[in-house]
């Protein structure tokens, strides 16, 4: 606990935040409960790319990431370019004046150091670049908190994401596979931890019990065009993916199963327009879920769910239902493993809508023993959790991790 006369810890939060990515956001709102409970007086705010939904949605003050408003807008005009430079330069000092505000920058989660879908160098990965390097000069502690990772073979991109790690004060993972991705890519990481997904510190309810009868699916749905290394062929990835999909919720609805369709990005919206149209019937409806709570929601009450975002499949792992990864990145596989559902993968770029019915029907048949081991490897995702917030306080508030330690130690004395 601070002194009164002790001014807050100033603490923002950076990322691509009230962007319309419901993982990101997740990510946030697990990492402002843990600032709320465990250091109540800290000043929190954001530099994020959606700063009027934080700021109205999480309470805090919120400041856009980019000067230039277009930033992720294809330039193609002279002017626009020119804009985009000039807008490079200004993020400069703006990313090193907000940081230099600061006793403490968290970035929460994410998949801030991969390449699993495009990107390009002087987006994103330039701008984590920034709010490290701004860190080391003006002395802010920068933490990385519950990060995914991966190898980057574009070489502009793999270096800013690299530089970003080591300049960071403070560097935990969401899995193993993060971790070595990183160590890979030239970062010392002998002191980096890896923790389950932030996501899995959200407040949830356990999903409902079957009734017996065939219930609800929910399918999880993405604008899918491949990753990083697949522009060439991005559209024939993203056909064959939504030509597999619809084919998939065709048969459910043939079976007579009722269908939920949940997304977890606001560009995911044209894929469930597409399937709705394209299989026409009442049994297939939309979720307009706005956040992880209310997918969770949406999922603790089907019976199964196929998903693949990966936030997706964490809301439907968190609250116990049995599911089926339409996996498109390592770490899709990587968290299957760990809930024990390994069995239960379907590669996204080659849906083979026959092949994912025959697994489907499979987990389904499995259903009691699948919720029994997810109820347990819940419960171990919680308490490793405990373990991420006490070395977060213990790494970027000392004092107050020595005050509550001097507390402690008194209470213990007879």
């Amino acid at each position: 606990m601070r002194s009164a006369d002790e001014p807050p810890v100033r603490v923002g939060v950076f990322g691509l935040l009230g962007s319309g990515n419901l993982g990101n956001d997740g990510s946030l709102e697990a990492v402002l409960g843990y600032l709320r409970a465990e250091h109540p007086e800290a000043a929190v705010d954001a530099l994020c790319g959606g700063p009027e939904v934080v700021a109205s949605r999480y309470r805090i003050p919120a400041t856009r990431l980019h000067w230039y408003r277009g930033e992720y807008r294809t330039a193609s005009r002279a002017g626009a370019i020119a804009a985009k430079g000039l807008g490079k330069l200004v993020d400069v000092v703006r990313t090193a004046a907000w940081v230099r505000r600061h006793d403490v920058v968290i970035v929460p989660g994410m998949g801030v150091l991969e390449a699993t879908l495009p990107l390009r160098p002087w987006g994103f990965p330039y701008s984590l670049f920034l709010l490290c390097a701004s860190g080391r000069l003006v002395g802010t502690r920068v933490a990385l908190v519950g990060v995914g990772a991966d190898t980057i073979s574009d070489r502009p991109t793999r270096a800013l994401v690299r530089w970003a790690a080591r300049l960071a004060t403070y560097r935990s993972y969401r899995d193993a596979l993060s971790r070595d991705a990183m160590r890979a890519m030239g970062v010392n990481t002998t002191r980096d931890e890896v923790y389950p997904d932030l996501a899995f510190a959200l407040p949830t309810q356990p999903a409902s019990a079957p009734s017996g009868a065939p219930g609800p699916v929910c399918v999880g749905v993405m604008a899918f065009h491949g990753g990083n290394d697949d522009r060439d062929r991005a559209e024939e990835i993203y056909r064959r993916y939504l030509d597999g999909t619809t084919r998939f919720v065709r048969a459910l609805v043939e079976d007579g199963r009722p269908v939920r369709l949940v997304t977890g990005d606001a560009c995911d919206a044209p894929v469930v327009t597409a399937i709705i149209d394209a299989v026409d019937s009442p049994l297939v409806t939309a979720s307009d879920a706005a956040s992880l709570a209310d997918l969770m929601k949406e999922m603790a009450a089907a019976d199964s769910v196929v998903a693949t975002r990966y936030h997706n499949l964490i809301c439907a792992l968190k609250v116990g239902t049995p599911t089926l990864a339409l996996s498109y990145a390592a770490k899709s596989d990587a968290l299957m493993t760990e809930m024990g559902l390994a069995a239960y993968r379907h590669p996204a770029r080659e849906v083979d809508a026959d092949r994912l019915l025959e697994q489907f029907r499979e987990l389904e048949q499995r259903s009691a023993e699948l919720r029994r081991t997810l109820a347990e490897r819940n419960a171990a995702a919680a308490r490793r959790l405990e373990h991420q917030f006490t070395a977060l306080t213990a790494a970027l508030f000392p004092t107050a991790d020595r005050t509550y330690a001097h507390a402690h130690a008194k209470r213990e004395t007879p």
